[in-house]
C-alpha cells in the first residue's frame, strides 16, 4: 500500500512519475477523441485500425534497415504504423461502399489480414541479420519501461492538438453521429467528418502504441467513452467526462503497476478502465442499473397506491399485499384495512380522476390525447385548468368516498 501511495504522489522515482504522467496525457486525448467514434457506432473501426498499424511497423523497420539504419527509430515505426492504418481504414470504407458486405464484415476482414500480415513481417524480422529486432514486439502490448521524456512531450503534444480538433469539430461531428442526413441537408460534408473522426483515432492509435499496444489503444476509446454515456446526456459534457476517465484509469493504472512490478502496465490500465465503467453502470445516477432499480421500485409504488385508491372508492377488497402496505405507510388505511380521513380524500379524488380521464377519451376519441394520460401521473400534469373546470361541469357533482 506504501508502495502504492509512493506511485500515486509521483515518489516512486523519475520513470513512473514520467510513465504516470504520459498515461494520463494519453487517456485524457483517447477517451475525448474516442467519443464521437462510440457515438457514430463505429466503435469496431478503432479496432481494425490499430490492428491494421503492425504491418506497416514490420515494413518501417525493414525499409530503414535496409537504408542502413538498425531499425528503432521511433519516428520512422510510427508512420509505416499510421500509413497502413490509414490504409486499413480506406479498405474497409471501399469494401463497404463498393460491394454488399456490411461494415462488420469488412472490418473483420481488413482486421485479420492485417493483423496477419504483421505477425509474418515479424517473424520475417526476427531472422534478419542487420537491424535491432528486440523489442518490437511490445507494439502488440505496450512497453512503459524505456519510456523517455522525449516520449512523455510527444504524447503531451499529439494529444493536446487531437483534443483540440476533436472540441473544434465538436458540432459537426455531434451532428453527423446522431444524424447523419440532417448534417448533410444542413450543408456538412458527412464523408469529410466521417473521415475527420477515423483520423483523430487514428492519431491516438499511433500516439498510444508504444505506451499501451495496438491491442489495448482500443480499450482506451472506446470504454471511457462509455463511462462517459452513463453520466451525461449531452455530447459537450461526454468529451470531458470520458477524458477525465480515461486520465484517470491511465494515472491510477500506473501507479498500480509501479507498486507491483510485476504487473504489466497497459493490462492493468485496461483493467481500471473497466472497473471505472463498471461503477458507472451500477451507480450513475440517471442511467446506472440502480438508479433504473430504483426509478421501477417508484413506479410500482405508485401503481399500486393508485389501484389501492380506486379500491377503497369503490368500496372493493384489497387482497395484494404490496397495495396494502403502500397504503399503511402513506397513512392512507388502519391496519383493519379501514381507510383514514386522508385515504377517503385521496381516493375521491382517484376515483374523479378516472371519471375525468373516461370523459376526454369520449370527448376526443378519434385523436391521441386519449392515450396520452397513463394513469399514475397527475391529472393537473396531463389537463390545464380550463379543460378539468369543463369536465367537472359536465361531470356534475363529484361521489364522496365512505368508510
Amino acid at each position: 500500500m506504501e508502495r502504492f501511495l509512493d506511485a500515486l504522489l509521483l515518489s516512486a522515482g523519475y520513470n513512473s512519475a514520467l510513465v504516470a504522467i504520459g498515461a494520463a496525457l494519453l487517456g485524457f486525448a483517447a477517451g475525448a477523441c474516442g467519443t464521437f467514434m462510440f457515438l457514430r457506432k463505429r466503435a469496431l473501426v478503432s479496432d481494425a485500425l490499430a490492428h491494421a498499424t503492425l504491418p506497416g511497423i514490420g515494413l518501417a523497420f525493414i525499409v530503414m534497415v535496409a537504408f542502413g539504419g538498425d531499425g528503432r527509430n521511433l519516428v520512422g515505426l510510427l508512420l509505416g504504423s499510421a500509413i497502413t492504418a490509414g490504409l486499413g481504414v480506406l479498405v474497409v470504407d471501399w469494401i463497404v461502399s463498393r460491394t454488399r458486405l456490411a461494415e462488420d464484415a469488412a472490418i473483420g476482414a481488413v482486421l485479420s489480414v492485417f493483423f496477419g500480415l504483421g505477425v509474418v513481417l515479424l517473424t520475417v524480422i526476427q531472422t534478419m541479420s542487420a537491424g535491432r529486432q528486440a523489442g518490437l514486439e511490445s507494439f502488440l502490448l505496450g512497453s512503459t519501461a524505456g519510456m523517455l521524456f522525449q516520449d512523455a512531450v510527444f504524447i503531451a503534444v499529439g494529444g493536446a492538438l487531437a483534443v483540440a480538433f476533436t472540441w473544434a469539430l465538436r458540432r459537426p461531428m455531434t451532428l453527423v453521429s446522431f444524424d447523419a442526413d440532417y448534417a448533410a441537408a444542413s450543408g456538412y460534408n458527412v464523408r469529410f467528418v466521417d473521415i475527420a473522426i477515423m483520423g483523430l483515432v487514428l492519431a491516438i492509435t499511433v500516439i498510444g502504441l508504444k505506451l499501451v499496444g495496438l491491442i489495448l489503444i482500443v480499450a482506451l476509446l472506446i470504454i471511457p467513452p462509455v463511462t462517459a454515456r452513463f453520466w451525461t446526456e449531452r455530447a459537450t459534457a461526454m468529451i470531458w467526462i470520458a477524458g477525465a476517465a480515461g486520465s484517470v484509469s491511465g494515472y491510477i493504472g500506473t501507479a498500480i503497476s509501479a507498486s507491483a512490478p510485476a504487473l504489466p502496465t497497459g493490462p492493468i490500465i485496461v483493467l481500471v478502465c473497466a472497473a471505472l465503467m463498471l461503477v458507472s453502470l451500477l451507480f450513475a445516477p440517471r442511467r446506472g442499473v440502480l438508479a433504473a432499480a430504483l426509478q421501477f421500485y417508484r413506479f410500482q409504488r405508485r401503481v399500486h397506491l393508485r389501484q389501492g385508491l380506486l379500491a377503497l372508492a369503490r368500496q372493493e377488497p384489497i387482497h395484494d399485499r404490496m397495495t396494502l402496505s403502500v397504503l399503511r405507510k402513506a397513512g392512507l388505511i388502519r391496519r383493519d384495512g379501514v381507510p383514514t380521513e386522508a385515504g377517503r380524500a385521496q381516493a375521491a379524488k382517484a376515483l374523479l380522476d378516472e371519471q375525468r380521464w373516461a370523459m376526454v377519451r369520449r370527448l376526443h376519441a378519434d385523436t391521441t390525447r386519449a392515450g396520452s394520460y397513463d394513469g399514475v401521473t397527475p391529472i393537473e400534469k396531463v389537463l390545464t385548468r380550463d379543460e378539468i373546470a369543463e369536465i367537472d361541469r359536465r361531470l356534475g357533482p363529484p361521489q364522496e368516498v365512505t368508510a
